[in-house]
């Protein structure tokens, strides 16, 4: 281990970390079996070399399943997902995510036909099986259909990609990121650190909200509603003052507009940019509360007010 921390690359560490275990097993499996005729009893020798059979077929799988790992971390190191720029990173990862799920089920589906055939009564059944494999395969066809089509789901969820790791979703009204996607389902970390548990088809058959699918830059809004008589354009400057003094804006939108008016009051939208949802949030409170600040004071005046006018009648 400490000669494979020393050289310039991570793979041979790696692979000692996920592949050292299986292989040292291998070749302990490899070494007795071809010792096995000196040592084992003549009346054993076959049901030992069956047993170290089955027992090498687990422990090459439990290989294979471990060099996906390294796969894992090359891809994590080569690309890092906690930075601005990350669309192409999310989009590798989540192939990885969902490829890496199909070759260990593949794997263990290979393991276990080759264990089963290992028996001869195994391999007479096999055959029969496959004489009548049509109707089998309707049967089994009928009865996997919703496993078949979740299967079907997952591998569009990593080839056409309407989300991916770590993207900004609306699911279920609740505001999230992908943290994780399997073949069945997906984990959707809420804002206040739940997790959303959706059936991978949802992706495929509802429609959802995803704020970063292209990009995460995002516009976030704040709404402020004032009296008829506030100054708009001193209003609009000061914005843009609060805006400057923010290191969570990102310099490219800073719009301040009147979107509607009532008996009252008049509402008016500031409207600015950020890099990401999250800062898009931080900036929201930042200057809707430095807004309130302002107005308040500097013209209380204009803050909302209810007018009433009373006037004295005389009791006929």
């Amino acid at each position: 281990m400490k000669i494979a921390t020393r050289t310039k690359t991570r793979f041979d560490e790696s692979f000692l970390k996920h592949c050292f275990a299986p292989s040292l097993w291998a070749v302990i499996l490899l070494t007795y079996r071809w010792f096995l005729p000196l040592t084992a009893p003549e009346n054993y020798v076959e049901a030992v070399a069956r047993f170290l059979s089955i027992a090498f077929t687990i422990i090459i799988s439990w290989l294979f399943i471990k060099l996906t790992n390294i796969l894992d971390d090359f891809v994590f190191d080569k690309f890092a997902i906690d930075t601005k720029d990350n669309l192409k990173a999310r989009k590798i990862r989540t192939q990885l995510s969902v490829l890496k799920r199909i070759i260990i089920v593949i794997i263990l589906i290979v393991a276990i036909g080759t264990m089963l055939m290992s028996f001869e009564k195994v391999r007479q059944l096999g055959g029969a099986i496959l004489a009548s494999a049509g109707i089998i395969g309707i049967v089994v066809g009928i009865a996997a259909q919703k496993t078949i089509g979740t299967f079907i789901a997952g591998l569009q969820i990593a080839f056409s990609q309407p989300i991916r790791i770590d993207d900004v979703v609306i699911v279920e009204n609740e505001w999230g990121r992908i943290e994780e996607i399997t073949l069945t389902y997906v984990v959707v970390k809420i804002w206040d650190l739940r997790r959303l548990i959706v059936p991978i088809t949802y992706f495929i058959e509802k429609p959802f909200q995803n704020w970063t699918r292209v990009t995460a830059d995002i516009l976030g809004t704040v709404f402020i509603y004032v009296d008829y008589t506030v100054p708009i354009e001193e209003i609009r400057k000061h914005l843009h003052t609060i805006l400057k003094d923010s290191k969570l804006w990102d310099e490219k939108v800073c719009v301040l507009q009147v979107t509607n008016t009532t008996e009252k009051t008049i509402e008016l939208r500031a409207l600015m940019s950020a890099n990401d949802a999250s800062t898009a949030w931080g900036l929201r409170c930042y200057v809707r509360e430095k807004l309130i600040e302002f107005i308040r004071d500097n013209y209380p005046q204009s803050l909302p007010r209810f007018r009433a006018s009373v006037e004295k009648t005389e009791n006929p």
